[in-house]
């Protein structure tokens, strides 16, 4: 049995665990996980795929009322989400899957959308997360919400469009408690304020993505060859550079992941988690607030390099290979 999302193939041993077969449905499409202990545990649905819902099925509403929209997620999978939409006005509460500490479970996305005779249009609300500096991908004023389910969310009211006939529609998104969950992530400190950030570059929540589970520790410690990544854009790259070896995804976990690999191992992914891990104070003295804003600057080697060269002189059995979002290495180990 293979995941869709990962494209790893579940050992038939995990497979022969399942007490519930009927459950394997939701594995084989792409929607859950499966565990070495026979576990299945679902996945979620992330901020883009929620807005994407909101946003089509406002369009969808004014040629009628809505109950449920599909979306094509950026990971190529199709999903149904339940929506209640009305005369331009649609809501609906983001699903979290199994993934405990998501701290927008259940928040409500609404979206309202009135006909534009001058094309598409997507008017970020309420609740959405602005930057307030320059930022290597955004400038200062930029509403917080990634390439990736930007593209979904066209992609979605464009087909909204084609289904009712319609020219063009002008649709407002607004989550009224992305302002106080705010809080509660990381934009404060990486210079987004006002509301939470739109992303997700599958559509859908990992129910893991800040700890290892069971499954991905037994994958490391089995493996002779093995790649430790951070997040799913290190994931995909990370496949592609090292194709025969064991890649596994450790969140922010990358100290425990450490502790039960053999022999070589590789950290591979985006430098922010990676380097903070590896030199907890990379930033000071530097003048930036953030390791992405550091990556993206002319003085990243200057400091990168030295701290590579300890760290590999310290473990020499581990190679650490920094990429950017489109695949390129930017630095590795000496």
């Amino acid at each position: 049995m293979r995941d869709p999302v990962t494209g790893f193939i579940y050992p038939k041993g995990w497979v022969e665990k399942v007490t519930d077969p009927q459950s394997l449905t939701l594995v084989e499409q792409g929607f859950a996980v499966l565990t070495a202990s026979g576990t299945i545990l679902r996945r979620g649905f992330t901020t883009g795929t929620t807005a994407a819902a909101a946003c089509k099925a406002s369009i969808l509403s004014l040629s009628g009322t809505v109950s449920q929209v599909t979306v094509k997620l950026p990971c190529g999978l199709e999903t149904n989400l339940p929506v209640s939409a009305r005369d331009g006005w649609a809501s609906l509460r983001k699903y979290a899957g199994d993934y405990p500490s998501d701290v927008t479970a259940g928040i409500e996305f609404f979206a309202d959308a009135v006909i534009n005779e001058n094309g598409l249009t997507l008017v970020p609300g309420s609740g959405i997360g602005r930057f307030v500096r320059d930022t290597p991908r955004y400038p200062k004023g930029a509403p917080a919400i990634s390439e990736i389910p930007l593209a979904c969310i066209l992609t979605s009211m464009q087909e909204a469009l084609r289904d009712t006939g319609l020219t063009g529609a002008s649709v407002t998104l607004s989550i009224p408690e992305g302002e106080r969950i705010a809080k509660k992530t990381l934009n404060p400190r990486i210079g987004i304020e006002g509301g939470i950030s739109v992303l997700g570059s599958t559509g859908l929540v990992e129910p893991w993505d800040d700890h290892l589970e069971e499954s991905v520790l037994t994958r490391i410690t089995a493996a002779s060859r093995v790649v430790i990544t951070t997040g799913r854009i290190g994931l995909r790259y990370a496949r592609l550079l090292f194709p025969d070896s064991e890649v596994v995804l450790s969140g922010g976990r990358i100290g425990e992941a450490l502790s039960v690999a053999k022999g070589d191992v590789i950290l591979c992914g985006l430098p922010a988690l990676l380097l903070k891990y590896i030199e907890p104070h990379i930033l000071d003295g530097t003048g930036y607030e953030t390791v992405e804003e550091l990556a993206a600057s002319a003085d990243f080697l200057q400091v990168a390099d030295p701290i590579l060269a300890a760290y590999r002189k310290k473990h020499p059995q581990i190679r650490v290979v920094l990429v950017n979002r489109d695949g390129k290495v930017i630095v590795e180990s000496p």
